[in-house]
């Protein structure tokens, strides 16, 4: 089923909705939620969670493209369950790593949680990721969005895990610089 047909079903209000995403997307939102969480309940938890939220989303808002929004509801979700299930126990995992990964591109002390600002950084770095080679683009997707290990990504690429954490580095360089330039405090 096309995503046109899977958002009128949520407008419709009509319980096949969920089906034909999970259908379409179950798989696709397990993969970014297990990526995160590692662990298959949680996963699951996640996934039915953003069907829920998808579910409350629509009306009044009409996903493009479907997938994208998705997605991005289940790392939302995936995310702030890895916090709550990590709250006492910091260090360790992939999730940490990535997010440590960026720290030095984001500042605590810009504040990100106002709307209007976070909106602006959400574009910038859209921007800069659009701007990246293709190469350099699905590194950065990879692990900054599916928070895929560098040994997982360096096996996928055929490359040297090495490599792959030092082509990272720079491009984390690059959005640094590429923020700085657009006014963000860094």
């Amino acid at each position: 089923m096309d995503d046109h047909r899977i958002i009128q079903l949520y407008w419709d209000r009509n319980d096949r909705a969920i089906q034909a995403t999970a259908d379409k997307y179950g798989r696709y939102l397990k993969a970014i939620a297990r990526n995160i969480l590692h662990d298959e309940e949680d996963t699951e938890e996640c996934v039915n969670d953003t069907y829920l939220s998808a579910w409350n989303a629509m009306p009044p808002h009409w996903p493009e493209p479907l997938a994208t929004f998705l997605g991005r509801i289940t790392r939302n979700l995936s995310f702030n369950r890895y916090k709550r299930n990590h709250t006492e126990k910091r260090g360790g995992g992939e999730i940490a790593l990535v997010l440590d990964e960026l720290a030095d591109c984001l500042s605590a002390a810009d504040p990100v949680e106002q709307t209007l600002d976070r909106q602006e950084l959400i574009r910038s770095i859209r921007s800069f990721v659009r701007s990246l080679p293709i190469d350099k683009r699905n590194l950065f997707v990879r692990r900054y969005w599916y928070a895929d290990s560098v040994s997982s990504i360096a096996n996928d690429f055929e490359m040297l895990p090495g490599t792959v954490s030092k082509t990272l580095e720079r491009t984390r360089k690059q959005l640094k610089s590429f923020l700085t330039e657009r006014g963000f405090a860094l």
